[in-house]
């Protein structure tokens, strides 16, 4: 296995119940490290960028909405198979169908705020990364 790092959001559901220590426990508890680490409130314009690869989807205005309706944590995880570690333990996209021992199945709300996103491709990882932080950001 080699070492990755991939892109974790704790979501304004998550942040807004106070749920960030419980959530990154879990991550922690996977093998993942929190290399990197901010909260913040996106602009509307930040959110429409972020997510611009569903701006052709019907639920476009309603993710952006919903991604600056409070802070969110950022942060950038590390470990062996990073990407596929982090999808694993965050669970399916809808809590109903994730694994009871997920962050989305013991979390989420509802298949809109379900607590977390997480990078889906190590090519994606990088460019999520690039995003929110700048190299000099991210511990070695």
């Amino acid at each position: 296995m080699t070492q990755q790092r991939t892109l974790s959001i704790l979501k304004p559901d998550a942040t807004r119940r106070n749920l960030t220590g419980k959530i990154n426990s879990l991550i922690e508890g996977a093998g993942l490290k929190i290399v990197a680490q901010k909260r913040l409130h996106l602009s509307k314009q930040q959110a429409e960028a972020f997510y611009a690869v569903h701006k052709e989807r019907p639920f476009f205005g309603e993710l952006v909405d919903f991604m600056i309706s409070g802070p969110v944590v950022v942060q950038v995880l590390e470990g062996e198979n990073a990407v596929q570690k982090n999808r694993d333990i965050m669970g399916a996209t809808d809590p109903k169908k994730a694994e009871p021992h997920t962050i989305r199945a013991q979390f989420a709300e509802s298949i809109e705020a379900n607590s977390v996103h997480g990078s889906d491709s190590l090519e994606n990882a990088k460019q999520e990364i690039s995003f929110f932080f700048a190299g000099i950001e991210i511990l070695p």
